[in-house]
Formats: structure tokens, C-alpha cells, sequence
């Protein structure tokens, strides 16, 4: 069995066959969709979303690219959102939160200043969080370290040996995801082979980055397994392997998976 640790499943693009879709991954053997939220207007839409779905769970947060229009009022509704969620199986931390410096007219102290309020979130509640990583690896890093926060995921990597080591250091997974399939991934896919098998954790972040035989069309988590089966050849390993060891990275990047299995 497999677990999608990433997807967007509340997306526009499902709105059309969402329920087929998430049928179509559990028929594929993916038993878990961790669906994160963005920004206040979809904390109640994940939730919702992650109960009447099969193998669904959630985390609660403001995505960097969300802080255009988010507001101080929006951390106080997420505090409130992560208290009322404590109870709720279905739960599992404290995502999508991070930063990105590919986006160019991004508000640099503005997402920072989120970042660093979710992972004061985090620590109080003593959460994991999902980690959007994107050209911004050691400014995330240094927000985790500076906050004591271990543990959770940081999302699409694509960062240096060195800077995958100090992740894991601080005891975060590695997400990995459509892009390893690219034969041109050539660093991404390095990274996926030689890093220990403890570290790495498979995603999709559906509907976005697609896999190789799905480019430029809409991704789906149905397609966990033969991306998890591209990284076991890169590994060298057998497929029930890495869906074994990389469903046990999930629970321990995200503990309360253990919730929704009970």
C-alpha cells in the first residue's frame, strides 16, 4: 500500500470526478491522500473533503503563495481551526506553510513573517509541518531550526545533498514526486537514489506536477505507485520495498496518520 503524502484534491481541477478520482487511488493501492490546505477560505473545504473521502486526511495552513491577500485575522482562524481539529482523526498537522523564491512578485517579509507565525503554530501544538520548499531551502531550514521544530515534510524537494542532509537532520522526510520521473531531473533523481531509504517519502502534489507519461496534463494520486515504482529502480530495490518503507516515513513524518489507521 501506498501513501500520497501531497495533493491538492480540493482543486478546481477535480470538481468534475473528485470522487472517481479518489476511487481510482484506493483501487491503485493508495491507502492514504494527505490533502493540505493553502489559506483560510479552504480549511473547512479540506476537512470536509478529507472525511467523506476514503483514506483521507488534512493539515491546516497558509501557503506562502496565499499571503498575498491573508490577513492576521486568518492566523488567529487558523489557531482556532488546529484547537478545534486536535480531536479529529483525520487531522494530521500544520501544511501547506513555507516559502518560495521562484515566484518573483512574492512579498518577501510578508511570507516570512506567515512562516514564521505557523511554525510558532507548530511548536506550541507540537505539530509536524508540510514544507513548501521552492528555491528557498535554507531560509525554510532556518526557520525550523530557529522554532525547535522537528519533524513533518519538506514538499518537492530539490536541494543539494548537503541541504537534504541538514532536513534530515532537523528530522523532516523528502517528498518526492512527478519531477523524479523526468529522465532530465537529473539532481532530483540522484537525490531519490543515494539518499537512505528513511528520508524519503513519495507525493504527488496533484493536480500539479505531473509525471513524465501524464506531461502537461492533470496529475492524479492514483499515480503514487508507478512513481514509486520509477524510484525503486532508480534504488535499485523492489517495488514492495519502497511502498513499505516509504508508507513507515509517512506515519513518522506525520504521526497522526496512526489516527486515521484506527
Amino acid at each position: 500500500m501506498w501513501i500520497d503524502t501531497h495533493c491538492h484534491l480540493d482543486a478546481g481541477e477535480f470538481d468534475g470526478d473528485r470522487e472517481a478520482v479518489a476511487l481510482a487511488a484506493q483501487a491503485s493501492g493508495v491507502a492514504r491522500i494527505v490533502i493540505p490546505a493553502v489559506s483560510r477560505e479552504n480549511f473547512s473545504v479540506v476537512r470536509a473533503l478529507a472525511h467523506r473521502t476514503a483514506g483521507g486526511v488534512y493539515a491546516l495552513g497558509i501557503h506562502p503563495l496565499f499571503t498575498r491577500h491573508a490577513n492576521e485575522a486568518d492566523l488567529d482562524i487558523l489557531r482556532s481551526e488546529i484547537e478545534a481539529s486536535l480531536s479529529d482523526s483525520r487531522f494530521v498537522g500544520i501544511g501547506e506553510i513555507g516559502l518560495d523564491y521562484f515566484v518573483p512578485d512574492l512579498d518577501d517579509t510578508r511570507q516570512r513573517y506567515f512562516y514564521d507565525a505557523q511554525l510558532k503554530l507548530a511548536r506550541e501544538f507540537e505539530l509536524p509541518v508540510i514544507c513548501h520548499v521552492r528555491k528557498s531551502q535554507d531560509l525554510v531550514l532556518k526557520g525550523l531550526r530557529r522554532y525547535a521544530v522537528k519533524g513533518g515534510i519538506a514538499h518537492a524537494f530539490n536541494g543539494s545533498f548537503q541541504q537534504a542532509g541538514a532536513f534530515i537532520d532537523q528530522g523532516m522526510r523528502l517528498g518526492f514526486g512527478g519531477n523524479v520521473t523526468f529522465e532530465r531531473s537529473r539532481q532530483i533523481r540522484r537525490l531519490a537514489a543515494q539518499l537512505p531509504l528513511e528520508a524519503i517519502v513519495v507525493e504527488t502534489d496533484a493536480p500539479d506536477i505531473s509525471p513524465s507519461w501524464l506531461y502537461k496534463q492533470r496529475n492524479t494520486p492514483d499515480q503514487v505507485p508507478r512513481i514509486g515504482a520509477v524510484i525503486a529502480e532508480l534504488r535499485d530495490m523492489a517495488i514492495d520495498e519502497l511502498a513499505v518503507g516509504t508508507m513507515a516515513n509517512a506515519h513518522g513524518a506525520l504521526p497522526r496518520l496512526a489516527l486515521a489507521c484506527a
